[in-house]
């Protein structure tokens, strides 16, 4: 979870050493590869803090999936090779996961099936040994993500059938029981909360918000009666709130995404007050980052603004210059709904400047989203704001192309960004272009944002018909089935 106080049983078991990517080291150091991984960043333009420990621990198989920033450095280094040829896990089996120690430590759901766990992106401390409780015979759940989608795809297509994979998640609330006694929680409930908030994290990274929301709030419901319970260990304690007040952040943006911005509301509310109950200062700074974001575009910029400086306030001490660069953006999108394009700018500048610091072990694990592209999809909304359509577009542009394909949903949100910004800058043409390959990621992504914007793009195009390709996309944009 995001706060750094979360701890987790260890296991028995040893992680498996990458055999693959210590041969491709070859006969140089540990010391000299990290040099050569640096020098690979500067290339393509990336900033990676690789040393000889950090090489060691891959080697050891301590990190199964290198963040975003190192994939990219790796497959430049060994291009025609996937992740999984370098000796790394799949980057869907990870999502939402903090690396730990522990790598095969099972997560027993309540029902006692059981999920491999794996590594998120960086380094954090192991969990604490001292937590163990036992648990019941144990089911290997292999090729998480696969089993996933095929069920989400079984039955037809898009994220409104994805939803239905959020039913196994071990946290499915039982309306009947609500009135009985809820024996005391343990680790195996809360690794089902830690897994019902990667599992949601994962859809909404494939599919959008809509259709996911009604099913992740019943989880959520189920966590906080675990909360409700008490449990007796205060580790257990620990993790099951902070895993709650992810969830009901997580929950907040399936609502905020889908245009729910008072159901958003209530749920950031919700994860603030456990955070300030519990000290989590780290879940904290999660939810007035997602609170200024849910202000700015409900038309409260003033808000957006406090908020954003609310949160930096509290991280600052965390030690994580990618997050303070993504609270830098909450509050440049504030000052660019006040109109204050000085106040904007400089927020914009702060931004790039901690970006340009790099990853570090600090950074949370619900950042595995941010990188490049979001930094400019960001700033393209900031300069549309402030209507400087040019510059928006550009921006907009990039980030497209920049966006890891996992992110279906950031890739159609850019994309849409920059049809609109082309469309309101008096490039209608290849606005529609743009808008065909967001209609092109309908089949597969669903998000009310998306489709507002893209409803707004097409508005503006009504009077430019008769420019190359308009026509055609405002007929397929009109054949869309309308959202509830």
């Amino acid at each position: 979870m995001a706060s750094s106080k979360v701890t987790s049983s260890q296991t028995t078991r040893p992680p498996r050493p990458n055999l693959a990517f210590r041969q491709l080291r070859g006969r140089r150091s540990p010391a000299e590869f990290a040099a050569a991984v640096r020098r690979a960043a500067r290339e393509i333009g990336e900033r990676v803090s690789c040393d000889a420990r950090y090489i060691g621990r891959v080697e050891a198989g301590e990190i199964r999936c290198p963040n975003y920033a190192y994939e990219r450095v790796f497959l430049h280094m060994f291009p025609g090779r996937a992740l999984t040829d370098l000796g790394f896990a799949p980057r869907s089996s990870v999502r939402g996961r903090r690396a730990h120690a522990a790598e095969d430590a099972p997560l027993v759901h309540p029902t006692s099936r059981a999920y491999a766990p794996g590594e998120t992106p960086g380094a954090y401390e192991p969990y604490d040994t001292q937590d163990h409780e036992k648990h019941d015979t144990y089911e290997t759940y292999e090729n998480e993500e696969s089993d996933v989608l095929r069920r989400a795809f079984m039955t037809g297509g898009g994220a409104t059938v994805a939803a239905a994979s959020l039913g196994p998640i071990g946290l499915a609330f039982d309306a009947a029981a609500a009135g009985r006694p809820v024996r005391r929680p343990g680790t195996s409930d809360a690794y089902a909360l830690e897994e019902a908030v990667r599992r949601i994290r994962l859809l909404d990274d494939r599919h959008g918000a809509d259709g996911l929301y009604r099913r992740a709030s019943e989880p959520l419901r189920a966590a906080y009666a675990l909360l409700d319970a008490g449990a007796t260990r205060q580790t257990t304690a620990d993790r099951l709130h902070s895993g709650a007040g992810e969830l009901a952040i997580s929950v907040g943006w399936l609502a905020h995404d889908s245009g729910r911005f008072d159901d958003a509301r209530s749920h950031y509310a919700e994860a603030l007050a456990t955070a300030r109950m519990t000290g989590d200062d780290a879940l904290e700074a999660h939810a007035f980052c997602n609170t200024a974001f849910l202000a700015r575009d409900a038309g409260r910029p003033r808000e957006a603004v406090r908020a954003a400086q609310a949160a930096q306030r509290v991280a600052r001490p965390l030690g994580s210059a990618r997050l303070m660069s993504l609270l830098a953006l909450r509050e440049a999108g504030g000052w660019a709904g006040l109109a204050d394009r000085t106040g904007c700018e400089q927020a914009l500048a702060r931004a790039q400047a901690l970006y340009d610091r790099g990853t570090s072990d600090a950074d949370p694990e619900w950042m595995s989203f941010y990188g490049e592209a979001e930094l400019e999809g960001l700033e393209a909304q900031c300069w549309s704001t402030l209507g400087d359509w040019p510059r928006a577009a550009r921006h907009a542009r990039r980030a497209a192309q920049l966006q890891d394909a996992h992110f279906s949903r950031n890739i159609a949100l850019y994309t849409a960004e920059l049809a609109d910004d082309l469309a309101r800058g008096g490039r209608p043409d290849e606005a529609a272009a743009a808008g065909m390959r967001v209609l092109d990621l309908l089949d597969q992504v669903q998000s009310s944002r998306i489709q507002t914007m893209l409803a707004g793009t097409a508005r503006v195009l009504l009077p430019h018909r008769r420019a190359s390709g308009v026509s055609a996309f405002l007929e397929r944009h009109a054949s869309l089935p309308r959202t509830a």
